[in-house]
């Protein structure tokens, strides 16, 4: 695979899906127990897939942030950080911090934030960690809010065949994609709209878990997962292709802005992992591994007849650019 970062194409080499971002390693303000942040980061295990990835014990590697990647990152935290849901030490000061900080990212004057990561081999046993004295690396510190942040890393390679690693920060609301509060404010939004009837409001917000009349519909244009075939509705979930949040009243319950999913493909499509194209081939992120890619048997490009994408067009197209994860 390959990606096109600021107009400069990259052999994906390949990806790192998910390194934690702990309470102890974010700055003090954003920390939710004790102590003042440590500034090194464990990425993994001593082992053959962490060594083939970072390099030989060490190792100091050439890394980037993109300005527009930390714009997106706050834009998916704001509600955390306007609305705490964690008991941050400084709670009253995180709404302020939010101001501040994408302030100070709008300002940056580049597009490409580079800083170098080097093994802290001073540290024994199995878990490698890793430290930066640059910049950008104490920004990853400074924006993240622990528990709901996790970073991301692909290995690539440019056409001189130098190697660079692409870091990016990820947001999930524990298993959400969206803040309790953005979902409590839309259910409330609903709630208060006196020309619709009560029972058509408990189909609209039963919609959102892909529960009631909106399942009953999508299962009858779509009575088994696309990609696995699997029939059993009991194995199937309703998922949005718009997310409902997002959704006006009517595409919320819509059975067009949906696909009927296996709980992996809808886990994936819903965080935008996978996407598809109108002539129903499988669009694959970047951020998903190549191992990971291997054991769920996909590879992009892959076409799925069974895909249902008539009068779905404009769902998807929502979909391929604003959930898809580029």
């Amino acid at each position: 695979m390959t990606i096109t970062i600021l107009k400069s194409n990259y052999e994906i080499v390949d990806t790192i899906e998910t390194i934690t971002v702990p309470d102890c390693f974010v700055v003090r303000d954003n920390k939710i127990g004790g102590g003042n942040g440590e500034a090194k980061l464990y990425v993994g295990n001593d082992n053959t897939v962490i060594r083939n990835f970072f390099g030989e014990k060490g190792f100091k590697i050439n890394c980037f942030l993109l300005k527009q990647d930390l714009q997106q990152y706050l834009k998916d935290s704001e509600s955390e950080y306007k609305n705490p849901e964690q008991p941050y030490k400084n709670s009253k000061k995180i709404p302020q911090l939010w101001n501040e900080r994408i302030s100070k990212i709008n300002g940056l004057n580049e597009q490409v934030i580079y800083f170098s990561l080097e093994e802290q081999t001073q540290i024994a046993g199995p878990r490698i960690y890793v430290k930066s004295e640059d910049d950008a690396y104490e920004l990853i510190r400074e924006l993240s809010l622990p528990n709901i942040t996790y970073l991301s890393a692909i290995k690539l390679k440019d056409s001189e065949d130098n190697i660079h690693y692409y870091f990016r920060l990820f947001v999930d609301y524990f298993g959400e994609n969206q803040h309790q509060v953005n979902i409590k404010k839309e259910e409330d939004s609903i709630l208060k709209q006196e020309h619709i009837s009560k029972e058509k409001k408990d189909q609209i917000i039963q919609a959102r878990k892909g529960q009631g009349k909106y399942r009953d519909n999508l299962l009858k244009e779509c009575p088994f997962c696309p990609i696995t075939l699997i029939s059993d509705d009991r194995l199937l979930i309703a998922s949005h292709i718009k997310p409902w949040v997002k959704s006006d009243i009517n595409e919320k319950t819509d059975p067009k802005n949906g696909f009927m999913l296996t709980p992996t493909y809808d886990h994936l499509f819903d965080r935008g992992f996978i996407s598809f194209t109108e002539d129903k081939k499988i669009l694959i992120s970047p951020w998903l591994s190549k191992m990971t890619c291997l054991r769920l048997n996909i590879a992009p490009n892959k076409q799925y007849s069974m895909l249902i994408v008539e009068g779905r067009e404009n769902y998807l197209k929502y979909h391929r650019e604003n959930i898809f994860k580029k």
